[in-house]
């Protein structure tokens, strides 16, 4: 569903599906896969109270600016959220994107050689150590460790009906997309096929199948850049 067809006057915070597609996923109530979630971020905080000293050194003597970067996303039925990372990218990288060519078609936004990224927050991309702090997002349940990217604002603005589907499930760290090719997928109507391919499969153990794919994806780094 577009924007318009939401209304004007909504403002993008307030962006949501139609009715039809309000219902959630079994996954988003899951208690076994909530379990998991629970199990999985606490052990992600204590990695990253293990690697967070170093990590913000290195960010800081790379590049003035914050530690973390922080953005609007927008997760379960088009919930928004604020979702954090290690700053991988130069301060205010968002107000500079119009400067940089989208390698990838639909909406979603890639590009291999990115002039934004420092050079530190290239080795936090290949490693995926900016992605560590999303364990406190999924510690409070706005996130899974499994799930599918958290679109940004402009991008759900866009959606058509059958985008909105992938919203069904809460966004993951990891998922279809990451273990499948990760910033190598450069058409979002494929991601969004991988999102429903999920959705279809999904169970408790399949999470546990993808989490384990995602860690042999970062050590072999798999479609990292």
């Amino acid at each position: 569903m577009t924007q318009s067809a939401l209304g004007s006057s909504m403002p993008d915070t307030q962006l949501a599906a139609s009715a039809e597609f309000q219902v959630p996923h079994p996954s988003s109530y899951s208690v076994v896969k909530r379990a998991i979630d629970i199990i999985g971020s606490v052990v992600g905080l204590l990695i990253v109270a293990l690697v967070f000293i170093p990590v913000a050194i290195a960010i800081k003597l790379d590049s003035p600016g914050s530690i973390f970067y922080t953005q609007e996303r927008h997760g379960l039925l088009g919930k928004p959220f604020r979702i954090y990372k290690f700053r991988s990218m130069v301060e205010g990288a968002d107000s500079l994107k119009s400067q940089v060519e989208n390698q990838a078609q639909g909406l979603i936004f890639k590009n291999k050689q990115d002039p934004r990224i420092t050079k530190v927050g290239r080795f936090l991309r290949r490693t995926s150590l900016d992605e560590l702090p999303q364990f406190w997002n999924v510690f409070l349940g706005e996130m899974s460790l499994v799930g599918t990217r958290p679109p940004t604002a402009d991008e759900v603005s866009q959606y058509s009906d059958h985008h909105w589907q992938r919203l069904k499930v809460k966004p993951g760290i990891t998922g279809e997309w990451q273990v499948n090719g990760r910033s190598t997928i450069k058409d979002f109507e494929d991601i969004v096929l991988l999102d429903l391919r999920y959705q279809s499969v999904w169970t408790p153990t399949y999470d546990l199948y993808l989490i384990l794919k995602t860690l042999h994806a970062i050590f072999a780094k798999v479609g990292a850049f």
